[in-house]
């Protein structure tokens, strides 16, 4: 199995205070990974390390091989890894397709001369764009694929948070990150998000996907690996049914002491 992702004693301090400490793992290509733990145990903050939001203190990350600690966000952006955020960092007043298309800026042309001159180039370069657009809305919803063009506003939450994952998809990334994706939906949008998921894998197949969640019923159904996280350090790694049988995990998740 080709590893494609790995993290080797990754550390991260806020002054005094140890974020992540001295954490490792690896994800195999095409595999999805979950990261379990209460709130505050590092998981988003692991996210944002590899994202290049905040700086590591020691260790390393890398893709490939290659070592990515260090790289600014739009350089990690350009080495294949994208992601979600725990809060939506969409917007309301733009499109469906202008929202998408925000994770693709690399692909577009802002020039002068493009948008007043090459006019035809510029033509096939949106319809190319609004066939992948529209191909990525049909494996959530075809129903969502017919609202392209429709302002963002009007969507439910669970669309909303398909439009995230598009944004994250649409630059074809190595590695997709997703930080609790399944945040303000009902049980049953968050199934049917899970739904999504595995559709999403079974098309990429060689992408890996690490998420973040806290419903133990949906890490069981889609993570093929699980990180479990408490203040920082790493607790327990291996299948779900592994890391559940862990006394801190049962105690902390399902309420048996």
């Amino acid at each position: 199995m080709t590893m494609l992702f790995s993290a080797h004693d990754v550390t991260v301090k806020f002054g005094g205070l140890v974020a992540v400490d001295a954490l490792s793992f690896d994800v195999p290509e095409g595999t999805i990974t979950g990261l379990i733990g209460p709130n505050g145990s590092g998981k988003t903050t692991f996210f944002n390390a590899v994202t290049g939001l905040c700086r590591l203190a020691a260790g390393s990350i890398t893709i490939d091989g290659k070592e990515i600690s260090g790289l600014l966000s739009r350089q990690v952006y350009g080495v294949g890894i994208t992601r979600t955020f725990q809060r939506s960092r969409l917007c309301l007043s733009l499109s469906v397709f202008d929202n998408i298309m925000i994770g693709r800026q690399n692909g577009l042309s802002f020039g002068l001369l493009d948008n007043l001159v090459r006019r035809r180039r510029f033509r096939n370069d949106l319809v190319r764009h609004h066939e992948r657009v529209t191909d990525l809305l049909q494996t959530f919803s075809p129903g969502l694929a017919q609202r392209v063009f429709e302002p963002l506003h009007t969507l439910n939450m669970i669309d909303r948070r398909r439009i995230e994952v598009c944004r994250a998809l649409i630059a074809e990334p190595k590695l997709l990150l997703l930080d609790e994706p399944s945040a303000g939906m009902t049980p049953d949008e968050t199934e049917e998000f899970m739904d999504d998921i595995l559709k999403v894998r079974a098309n990429n197949p060689k992408m890996s996907i690490i998420i973040i969640e806290h419903e133990m019923e949906l890490m069981q159904r889609v993570a093929e690996h699980c990180i479990v996280l408490n203040h920082g350090r790493k607790v327990s790694e291996g299948t779900f049914e592994h890391v559940v049988s862990d006394p801190w995990v049962q105690e902390a998740y399902l309420g048996e002491a």
